[in-house]
């Protein structure tokens, strides 16, 4: 047939045969003569192949960025972190946390041996430095994080003490000669911290009010603590937060929204609300809201005369109001059902926080003066304690530094708490979280509760599912978009819990679990590409900034390992130079 014969069979009948074919099979025949191999490259062909190899949804389109689907298939086949390439042993206990520099050229471990580990990226990793904390009482590292320059190193860790304990503290290290800078308390521990710039960072304290009742401060403390001057501030607290219900703010992170419009492909670009879930997750949630009980008093409840007409002192009139109402109708025996100690703890809690909170800033979602925005994102909860709502409030211009007053000398002393600018309900345990490279997609770990429970008692908490939902919240709109990512698993219960780490590159994400695997999907379609194994829970992953074939997985099993696409395997084994590259390479290694 290449020999100018007419061939036997049209295009067309070819392209029928080959569609029953599997990807392997095309490429083999796609060898055999000219026009066998100008079929088996049909677009028509290897759309049909895509569509049922990836089990991708037909109505999801093409990726924006490609450019034929042949390539497509391609890029998901051959560009995947998923063939193992070395296994770092170096820790003794389980590896908790990972993290990359920006520039890609270390990154960071955390362990349950106490150390943390700084590590060289080169075509194979090397260990450059270990500090072990158990001199400075801690009980592990958990959380570590480059800051913008890759000059100074946040870790987080946790203090000896009881199973109850909730202390830890934030140590940065220079990465010019690893050594100590400054140590910060922060508690719970489980705030991790994070830079908000090159040289500040946000840790937390907790404050008990009563049973169920605390408040979260979250503080800018200056990365030199050492630097002492009458003109410069080391600390100053950012936001007071009341907590109800036993809940307490963990897990901070800022989202910068200067970089909205950096170059990075939203999967599936038209945006798709999920369900009626979505829509009243995009809400804002007063996490002081009056009970329903209240509520009906108040519309039935004919308001006197007052001489004071400004919102604010009407404000303050109601809550007032309300809170002696409550008291009086508590003492005369008028509040029905009889309410426990612990309901009335929060209702009071509730009640006086009304006229002690400032309201929250204005114009959260507009997009002026958006190059200057920064958000703290935190998990929270307003019905128990396990963390089940994702907060956000907004970092204004003037608390982007510590010089200033710092103990809130610059506040009203009427307004003792700040509000929350928004809040997401997840309805369930929220276990990851994770920002896109363009920081305007949060992607949350979450494994769900029951769809109709109802919470009565704050400290038992519903049951979780075993099934790990990924969330994708678009912080531009504040909205959930697309359905949940799944196939992940996770066994703990609730009051056992503990975080699996997730990472988002340009195009995929992944993430850990507790049923020894890492996971990676693609953003775009909503497809699981690669299981990588391990031989027990896989805490943490972790991306290179710089080439999102390369990915790394800490693991129970106190190893890390080392994964790199199957393209780039070829690339850096190949012994010398081809001068031809064979058809259909990228398909001759199969990945197990």
């Amino acid at each position: 047939m290449d020999g100018g014969v007419n061939p036997l069979l049209p295009d067309s009948i070819l392209l029928e045969i080959f569609l029953y074919l599997d990807y392997k099979d095309v490429l083999s025949v796609g060898q055999a003569c000219r026009q066998w191999q100008a079929v088996a490259r049909d677009e028509v062909l290897w759309k049909e192949l895509f569509y049922r190899y990836y089990e991708v949804a037909r109505d999801v389109p093409r990726h924006p960025a490609a450019v034929s689907w042949y390539g497509e298939f391609q890029r998901l086949y051959d560009t995947i972190p998923c063939v193992e390439v070395q296994t770092l042993k170096e820790h003794s206990d389980q590896v908790l946390h990972l993290s990359f520099s920006h520039n890609g050229y270390m990154f960071a471990s955390c362990s349950k041996d106490c150390t943390i580990k700084i590590w060289n990226n080169d075509l194979e990793f090397s260990l450059l430095h270990s500090s072990n904390m158990k001199k400075f009482n801690w009980s592990y590292t958990q959380f570590s994080q480059f800051n913008a320059d890759d000059s100074l190193l946040l870790v987080s860790g946790v203090f000896m003490g009881p199973r109850t304990s909730s202390s830890g503290e934030i140590a940065v290290i220079s990465l010019e000669n690893f050594t100590l800078l400054s140590r910060v308390r922060n508690k719970p521990y489980d705030v991790f911290g994070c830079w908000l710039n090159e040289t500040n960072l946000i840790s937390g304290n907790l404050h008990r009010i009563g049973y169920l009742t605390s408040c979260s401060v979250l503080w800018l403390n200056n990365a030199f603590q050492g630097v002492e001057s009458e003109n410069m501030n080391v600390v100053k607290r950012l936001f007071k937060l009341q907590n109800l219900n036993a809940s307490t703010i963990r897990t901070v992170m800022v989202v910068d929204c200067s970089r909205y419009d950096s170059p990075d492909f939203m999967p599936n670009q038209v945006e798709r609300s999920v369900s009626n879930r979505a829509t009243a997750a995009s809400q804002v949630t007063d996490l002081c809201s009056d009970s329903e009980e209240e509520e009906e008093a108040k519309r039935h409840t004919v308001p006197e005369p007052s001489a004071e007409d400004s919102p604010g002192a009407k404000s303050k009139a109601e809550a007032g109001d309300g809170l002696d109402r409550f008291l009086t109708d508590i003492i005369e025996g008028r509040v029905r059902p009889v309410m426990t100690e612990l309901e009335m703890e929060t209702k009071v809690a509730r009640l006086l926080a009304k006229k002690r909170t400032k309201p929250p800033e204005p114009n959260l979602l507009s997009m002026e003066g958006c190059s200057q925005k920064k958000y703290l994102i935190f998990t929270t909860g307003c019905l128990t304690y396990s963390p089940h709502q994702i907060g956000i409030k907004q970092i204004l211009p003037h608390q982007m530094t510590t010089a200033g007053p710092v103990l809130g000398e610059e506040r009203d002393s009427d307004k003792f708490f700040d509000s929350l600018d928004h809040v997401i309900d997840i309805h369930g345990h929220i276990i990851g979280m994770g920002l896109s490279p363009d920081h305007r997609y949060l992607y949350v770990n979450s494994r769900a509760w029951p769809q109709d429970c109802v919470i009565s008692d704050p400290l038992q908490p519903p049951p979780i599912a075993e099934e790990i939902d990924l969330h994708v919240l678009d912080l531009k709109t504040m909205k959930e978009v697309k359905r949940a990512l799944r196939a992940h698993r996770a066994y703990t219960p609730s009051d056992d819990f503990f975080f699996i780490f997730l990472d988002v590159s340009r195009d995929f994400v992944a993430s850990g679990a507790e049923d020894r695997h890492g996971y990676i999907w693609d953003r775009h379609y909503n497809i699981c590409l690669a299981k990588l194994r391990h031989d027990d829970v896989v805490n943490s992953v972790a991306f290179s900034p710089m080439e999102q074939e390369l990915l790394l997985t800490a693991s129970d099993d106190c190893t890390i390992k080392v994964w790199r696409s199957p393209r780039t395997v070829r690339i850096l084994h190949a012994e010398k130079p081809r001068l031809r590259k064979p058809l259909f390479s990228w398909a001759t290694n199969q990945r197990s």
